[in-house]
């Protein structure tokens, strides 16, 4: 068994905890605009675009980090961290690192990865899947 085919077999595990890892760090943010938590100051309720980002962090970095609907979630965590980094940090420079937007373009690549990629092992999705019972076409 060659190298590329014993990382194959762990790709679903290393996903997972790439999803957990990328959800809790999400969720951080949003907890910490929302609350004022982690040496921050929260934002006030209702200020654009700040606060609804901090719902969006929130929430979907939530759904995210525990596996739950992660395609929806990270579709949309990818596009609003999209919109931070070309309404609040492009027009500062054309490169993250000159403009203080290297987060929301990781953060953006990275949701968007897990658009196409699934949300890997350890998902609750997952989980709530594989003990489903069985459909079958008999009613009782």
């Amino acid at each position: 068994m060659g190298v590329t085919d014993r990382l194959d077999r762990h790709q679903p595990l290393v996903l997972g905890l790439f999803r957990i890892v990328i959800g809790l760090l999400f969720t951080s943010e949003g907890a910490a605009t929302l609350f004022g938590v982690l040496a921050r100051d929260a934002t006030p309720a209702g200020d654009w675009p700040f606060w609804y980002a901090g719902v969006i962090e929130l929430v979907c970095g939530a759904l995210v980090l525990l596996g739950v609907l992660t395609r929806a979630a990270a579709f949309l965590s990818s596009g609003a961290m999209a919109f931070a980094y070309f309404t609040e940090h492009q027009p500062d420079g054309l490169f993250p690192l000159q403009n203080g937007g290297l987060s929301p373009a990781l953060f953006c690549w990275g949701f968007l990865l897990l658009v196409f990629s699934g949300p890997g092992a350890l998902a609750v999705s997952g989980l709530l899947r594989q003990h489903a019972p069985a459909a079958s076409g008999a009613r009782g």
